[in-house]
């Protein structure tokens, strides 16, 4: 299943599908020319970016109008923070530098030639299937690595792994990371994605790293199955399906292909108790590669 040959990477793809109404024109940002629109979220928009010297980047910048909004800029810049502190690992998206320019937020990233990983699955596109061991290993490395540096990612999921077309992954948005707690802790904010969400976060209880883990598990299900394990339209019939898991389907039923090893691994990252999943990313990493016999 591990077939993959180490290539640099050098242009950014889309991270999200980009809607064709409005696109704005390429224009001055700064030092920086912003040549073509390629993502707007309901934060931020990412650009294709070059400066004097004509080098591309991705740069990120807040929409104009949030600029005023508080809680919005705190955590755009919470997340340029912890990407400045963790991105040396060759799974998670380069930084370069983060600041504001006409009072505008924006973050300096690498710029990488890559789809996302949902937008992929959704286009059935060969490169999963061809090179899926290496997309689960690398994506389990860069969330290793997350939590080894200190921080919790909190948004895992398809959208936010980047996919270059020699099937190297780049994880991206650390907009709503934490500082991993010394034990599970209670937040007042809940923000993230219901689908990837631990029944922990959906119960608004105490959590940590575990919902990562989790988050993982989910995602890797999917990846390997072709749908979601719990799928539900809201928050409340996700967690109902956490809860009640009489009509749960295990991956190998919609997969035979899937190694009973792997299997295993991915249903401890998705125990609905935290405590029966791996402690740390580390171990899930170790079964990773011995169900791939890497």
């Amino acid at each position: 299943m591990v077939k993959k040959e180490r290539v640099a990477a050098v242009s950014l793809d889309p991270t999200g599908e980009l809607s064709t109404e409005s696109v704005p024109k390429p224009h001055s940002f700064g030092r920086f020319y912003l040549q073509e629109l390629i993502n707007s979220g309901g934060m931020a928009e990412i650009w294709v970016a070059t400066d004097a010297e004509h080098k591309n980047f991705a740069l990120r910048k807040l929409h104009d109008n949030l600029r005023l909004n508080f809680l919005a800029k705190r955590r755009f810049f919470r997340g340029c923070e912890i990407l400045s502190k963790i991105h040396t690992h060759e799974n998670v998206i380069h930084y370069y530098e983060h600041g504001k320019i006409s009072g505008i937020p924006y973050c300096l990233m690498e710029y990488v030639e890559s789809s996302n990983l949902k937008i992929l699955l959704n286009n059935g596109d060969p490169i999963v299937q061809e090179y899926v061991g290496n997309i689960l290993i690398d994506m389990a490395e860069a969330l290793e690595h997350v939590h080894d540096s200190g921080f919790m990612h909190l948004d895992f999921k398809p959208e936010n792994v980047l996919v270059t077309r020699n099937a190297n992954v780049r994880l991206v948005d650390f907009d709503l990371a934490r500082p991993i707690p010394q034990k599970p802790e209670k937040v007042s904010k809940n923000p993230g994605t219901p689908a990837y969400m631990a029944p922990e976060q959906l119960l608004r209880q105490p959590f940590d790293h575990r919902v990562d883990i989790f988050a993982f598990g989910v995602t890797a299900y999917e990846l390997l199955a072709g749908q979601k394990p719990f799928p539900g339209d809201t928050p409340d019939e996700i967690l109902k399906r956490h809860l009640d898991r009489s009509d749960f389907v295990n991956p190998r039923q919609l997969n035979d292909a899937i190694p009973a090893s792997l299997e295993r691994t991915i249903l401890k990252a998705i125990e609905r108790d935290p405590d029966k999943r791996h402690p740390i990313m580390s171990v899930l990493v170790l079964e990773l590669k011995s169900a791939l016999y890497v």
